[in-house]
């Protein structure tokens, strides 16, 4: 059903959409690595490995989104506008579908989730959401010609350093048999597969729903036959059938609806309103929220190390908030 002109909806701002879309994004992240933390950790008694959990994101969030996307294709079709792909379920292309797909929904979710078999939340906290804003401007100076200023540089500068702060002594520690540096390398991916989908949506100009209904339509042909088989032949753990109904259902809403749906909407608007490198700078509470939500909750230790490099990534993202703001200032003018 169509929404009309004196719908609320119609009459926000693109400033006060990009806002609450920022906030939303900022919630659904701090509490997704601190939920999916305790969902993977063996040692704290979660029953679905990683594979299982990258099942129910994926399930979860196509009940919702490709039903959706076929009404999406239907009503292009009946316009004679539009492309689509995958069996009519994908309202984008399939080349770009399979882009985005790749590494906003497939990769994502396999490096992610099998992270937090290895490494503490509070890593996750530093290194996804700290990683990304790096990832993202150096992938945009690449392929969408941004600049990088010298108070950006500055702030990239104390992101990598506090980056090393907390992944360099898991590294350093790989020779004496601990697993921790494995989980840090895989949180690294998984923000360089987050920055170069915010990148290429950024680049092929998507509307934030077509965008995530394309991104889950492909992880589902992908991911959902590849798991089935591979668990069958008991090649990967998959327990989600034995598991207990109570953690899958909420496995099902909370990775599937809240972490893709609504998170990946919210980035994708957050995305259109200020820019690829300005919108994962914005994150610069996640790292902090998360931590904190990682002691409290899970009982991890902040050490010294961790701290340090928590308020470097934090302070880092701070300065590319500050370098980014003039620049969209100056776009505007010569707009004008």
């Amino acid at each position: 059903m169509p929404i009309s002109s004196s719908h609320p909806l119609r009459n926000l701002s693109p400033r006060t959409v990009g806002l609450v879309a920022a906030v939303v994004t900022v919630l659904i992240w701090s509490a997704f690595i601190v939920i999916a933390r305790a969902s993977a950790d063996p040692a704290r008694g979660g029953t679905l490995s990683p594979f299982d959990i990258g099942f129910s994101r994926i399930v979860g969030a196509s009940l919702v989104l490709l039903p959706w996307g076929w009404w999406l294709v239907r009503r292009d079709r009946l316009a004679g506008t539009g492309e689509s792909s995958i069996f009519g379920l994908s309202p984008l292309s399939w080349r770009v579908t399979a882009a985005i797909g790749l590494f906003g929904g497939l990769l994502y979710a396999i490096f992610a989730y099998s992270g937090f078999v290895y490494a503490p939340a509070a890593h996750a906290s530093v290194l996804m959401p700290g990683s990304l804003p790096l990832w993202t401007a150096l992938l945009a100076a690449l392929v969408l010609r941004d600049r990088i200023t010298p108070w950006r540089a500055l702030g990239l500068g104390l992101i990598v350093l506090g980056d090393v702060m907390v992944g360099g002594a898991s590294l350093l520690r790989a020779f004496e048999g601990g697993d921790v540096w494995k989980g840090d390398l895989l949180f690294m991916s998984t923000a360089f597969c987050w920055a170069t989908y915010s990148v290429l949506a950024r680049r092929h100009r998507l509307d934030a729903v077509r965008a995530t209904i394309a991104v889950t339509a492909f992880a589902l042909i992908t991911y959902v036959p590849a798991y089935l088989l591979l668990g069958w032949l008991q090649l990967v753990p998959a327990r989600l059938f034995t598991a207990p109904l109570g953690e899958v259902l909420f496995q099902l809403g909370f990775q599937g609806w809240g972490s893709v749906v609504m998170s990946g909407i919210a980035f994708t608007k957050m995305i259109q309103h200020f820019g690829p490198v300005r919108s994962t700078m914005i994150t610069a509470l996640v790292p902090g929220l998360s931590a904190l939500g990682a002691v409290v909750f899970l009982g991890e230790p902040l050490n010294w190390g961790l701290a340090a490099g928590l308020a470097l990534v934090t302070l880092g993202i701070l300065f590319g908030v500050r370098a980014a703001a003039p620049d969209a200032i100056k776009l505007k003018s010569s707009a004008q």
